[in-house]
């Protein structure tokens, strides 16, 4: 929702053009991507704010972007990059002498301090950042420095101290409900707890972490309490349960680019492997920490700050001389002008009138230049327009090829869809909502008859537009081969050889392919029906009470430890009405706060209808969905089937 607005308000200053308002629009948007892990994205934004602010002089504005900026970089492992932009920023706020922004600049190197493996100096700042939020009683920033010292004393093997700071950040950020932080202080207490032994407390404490980094989105945090999980369960030699955590871990902080994170990833992996005897795989896996690592924290980088460190105070020492000089000078001058004054007044009279005439000649020789500085600046910019405008046009054509092979490619997709005659056919009292995000989409619905049987599914394939529709044609492919070929009508049996042929089809890639769908599969025969399910569950209603059915938590795809899908049988009674659906419909954001709908808000929504027929059903979800959404963008694609016994 964040998101949303801020384009918005950039849109709206771009058009009555307040480039101060864009540059701020700019900084709102890189702080929410973020938040959410999109760091490509949130660079993007704050390298445009920074830009903006410069062309406008504003020197306010161009720090707090180079502040964001370091921070970005900071999450992304490229500590060099962090330092530069924290150096600058800290140098500024120093010259205005303002204790908050101080405070936020020296923690943040504080922070780059820890990951180079300098603690002593980390303290220093970390101790600094502290005093002067106390001064002014920032509880947030008091909060956020009791945790970052707890790090220096946890690198310090001080773990009594270590876990005494984590206890009062985590005390003030509670106090403060600020998620973020109680995350982080939980995580750092399940790490500590995990280099003390006490690993049913370090599993408890990176859990409660995981959750709440989970609830906020926050794919760094995901992905570094991953890791302290997967250490603590190698340390119990738990080694399947490690090597899941830490697959899930390196997945995440590939997508972020998250080098920091892949070198934590690579160095338990090469431990893990060691663990169980797998000496040639682990030297390969250490190999490649070796090489992460010496990117991340080299001795160039080390000496490059400490350069930037002595840099700064040399900056600082030259505004400050630079301002004393200023003074002297400024007395010096004034002296000189009274003594000169005279001599120029008396030579003044002489140069008067030579430079008129002079003033005349120049005057002439620069409108006749100007006149031909204007034709030949005509000339160039209707070249360029003819450029631009080619341009434009060519880029139109490519767009407009490109909507028509989508165009194309819904044609297709759509030839997949069972007809609504086919489906009225066989289930006469039901209704289809499908709205896909985009003009093609990952969600497909799918219906075969078979021996008596009605087998009819609500699919959700990884992603939406154009990826999604093309894993959908496979997974699609998948169930009727299941259906057609192998002569399957057991739910769960049709899930398990569908998942053998969709991952059969992605193997064939030289890359490794984790995609797949998730799905809820019904047959119905007479009152009988049978349901299996991946992560998708199944809802009945019957006499005003939903009655759920609970899906195998695997996908079809791809999967560590695969199991066989379960098949559930229920014997449906008259008036029961039988919902599955992906997750589209409760995933979306809106309502006056911009949150989602959530399931529970969509069972409530089920049971206030059941008084109306199918088709009305479906008009009165489709209206609550246009409703809940307002003016957001739909987040993904939507599929959601009612049948009524």
């Amino acid at each position: 929702s964040a998101i949303y607005y801020g384009k918005l308000a950039k849109r709206k200053a771009e058009e009555i053009k307040d480039y101060n308002s864009v540059a701020n629009a700019n900084i709102e948007l890189g702080w929410n991507h973020y938040s959410l892990g999109n760091y490509k994205d949130a660079l993007n934004y704050y390298y445009d704010a920074m830009s903006i602010f410069k062309k406008l002089k504003n020197i306010k504005g161009e720090n707090r972007a180079k502040g964001n900026l370091g921070t970005v970089y900071k999450e992304l492992g490229d500590f060099d990059m962090a330092l530069k932009f924290y150096f600058d920023y800290l140098s500024y706020v120093e010259t205005l002498g303002n204790k908050s922004s101080i405070a936020v600049g020296t923690g943040n190197i504080g922070l780059i301090y820890i990951e180079l493996k300098d603690l002593e100096k980390s303290e220093e700042y970390m101790q600094k950042s502290l005093n002067l939020y106390m001064e002014i009683n920032d509880k947030a920033g008091i909060a956020r420095n009791y945790g970052n010292l707890g790090l220096v004393y946890n690198y310090k093997n001080e773990f009594d101290k270590a876990l005494e700071y984590y206890t009062k950040g985590l005390e003030i950020d509670t106090e403060l409900n600020n998620k973020l932080g109680i995350s982080r202080h939980l995580g750092n207490i399940g790490v500590l707890n995990r280099k003390l032994k006490n690993y049913e407390l370090a599993i408890e404490y990176l859990n409660k972490a995981l959750t709440l980094d989970k609830e906020l989105h926050n794919k760094a945090g995901i992905s570094r309490h991953l890791i302290g999980l997967s250490s603590v369960y190698k340390e119990k030699q738990l080694y399947a349960e490690s090597e899941k955590y830490l697959s899930e871990a390196k997945k995440i902080a590939k997508e972020i680019k998250h080098l920091s994170l892949l070198v934590d990833v690579e160095k338990i992996h090469t431990e893990l492997l060691i663990s169980q005897g797998l000496y040639k795989e682990a030297l390969d896996h250490y190999r490649t920490y070796n090489l992460l690592e010496d990117s991340l924290r080299g001795e160039e980088k080390t000496r490059a700050s400490v350069k930037k460190d002595i840099q700064m105070e040399y900056n600082k020492k030259i505004i400050q001389d630079s301002i004393e000089n200023a003074k002297a000078q400024e007395i010096s001058n004034i002296k000189i002008e009274k003594q000169q004054s005279e001599i120029r007044a008396k030579k003044m009279q002489q140069y008067f009138m030579l430079g008129g005439i002079a003033l005349i000649l120049i005057f002439t020789g620069f409108l006749f230049n100007r006149f031909r500085v204007t034709k030949r600046q005509k000339n160039i910019i209707e070249e360029q327009k003819i450029v631009v405008e080619h341009a434009h046009k060519v880029l139109e054509n490519k767009n407009e090829e490109i909507l028509d092979s989508i165009a194309y490619a819904k044609r297709i997709q759509n030839a997949i869809l069972p007809p609504n005659k086919i489906i009225k056919e066989h289930l006469q009292k039901s209704f289809i909502l499908y709205k896909p995000k985009d003009i093609v989409a990952g969600d497909f619905y799918w219906l075969e008859h078979k021996v008596g049987k009605v087998l009819f599914a609500a699919a959700d394939c990884t992603g939406h537009g154009v990826p999604g529709a093309m894993v959908s044609v496979v997974c699609n492919n998948g169930l009727n081969r299941s259906v057609r070929e192998y002569n399957l009508t057991d739910p769960g049996k049709i899930l398990d050889k569908t998942r053998e042929i969709v991952v059969k089809e992605f193997e064939k890639s030289e890359e490794e392919v984790k995609d797949g769908m998730d799905i809820a599969l019904c047959s119905l025969e007479e009152n009988t029906l049978q349901y299996a399910g991946a992560h998708n569950p199944l809802w009945i209603i019957r006499n005003g009470e939903l009655l759920e059915t609970k899906a195998n938590k695997q996908p079809i795809g791809k999967f560590d430890n695969p199991e066989p899908y379960t098949t559930h049988t229920i014997e449906l009674q008259k008036g029961d009405s039988v919902y599955i659906f992906s997750d589209g419909y409760a995933d979306q954001f809106g309502g006056e706060k911009g949150k989602k709908m959530k399931t529970a808000n969509f069972k409530k929504l089920l049971l206030s209808i059941q008084n109306e027929n199918m088709e009305k059903q479906k008009e009165l979800i489709d209206e609550a969905f246009e409703k809940w959404k307002g003016n957001l963008e739909q987040l993904d694609d939507v599929c959601v089937i009612g049948v009524k016994i």
